[in-house]
């Protein structure tokens, strides 16, 4: 990994501006199976998908604050924009820690009241991506916070709101996540980074979908 961060960096200079940066994850959810996130960048959008062009897909339009779930089987383009959050309680206060240097990167933990919410490695590099990906969670949020309200107490743990609502983007201010785990087991490893000349296409919602704007 570190000599594949060390050809991008060296490359990244002569990269066009009309090129998007992508980035391959394998993602795993606790007792499920591993699956292939992959992430596209461009300083106007992000999109998530499972590597399909012709799948399902989330897109971040990041000039409009907008995020849209596209559903293409029930023709649905999900539509999220930013909410009012709650204030924070008084004694919220997690601890970001940057550790030891590895692999091009910094070890880091997001610990609250002692719970390690989150950790991992994150690598200064291709940091609008990192921006990027703290917008989309951003504009999600108020609804993050709503889900977590609605949810029974025992499914509720404040590094949902340290994650997910109140403290997106502590971790992605270190840069790319190469590796993450957080306190629920979920996990996430970088495989590869490419760049390749922008594909339109794939930043556009479909036509005949039918958009819903989310609560939040």
């Amino acid at each position: 990994m570190k000599a594949l961060f060390g050809i991008l960096a060296l490359g990244m200079g002569f990269a066009h501006a009309a090129d998007m940066t992508i980035l391959h994850y394998v993602d795993q959810d606790p007792g499920d199976p591993p699956y292939v996130t992959r992430i596209l960048f461009t300083p106007d959008f992000m999109r998530m998908d499972s590597g399909e062009d012709a799948g399902d897909f989330t897109l971040l339009d990041r000039q409009r604050r907008v995020v849209v779930n596209v559903m293409r089987d029930s023709k649905l383009a999900m539509v999220f924009a930013p909410g009012v959050l709650p204030p924070k309680p008084a004694d919220w206060a997690p601890r970001l820690e940057a550790g030891e240097a590895v692999r091009g990167g910094r070890r880091f933990t997001l610990t609250l009241k002692d719970v390690v919410c989150s950790e991992g490695i994150a690598v200064k590099h291709a940091m609008d991506a990192a921006r990027a990906m703290g917008e989309l969670k951003s504009i999600l949020a108020a609804t993050q916070y709503r889900v977590w309200k609605e949810s029974p107490p025992d499914m509720r743990h404040d590094c949902d709101l340290a994650n997910q609502v109140w403290n997106v983007d502590a971790t992605l201010t270190l840069g790319v996540p190469l590796e993450e785990r957080e306190f629920t087991g979920r996990s996430r490893k970088l495989e590869s980074e490419t760049r390749q000349p922008v594909d339109p296409a794939l930043f556009r919602v479909p036509e005949g979908m039918t958009e819903i704007n989310a609560p939040s």
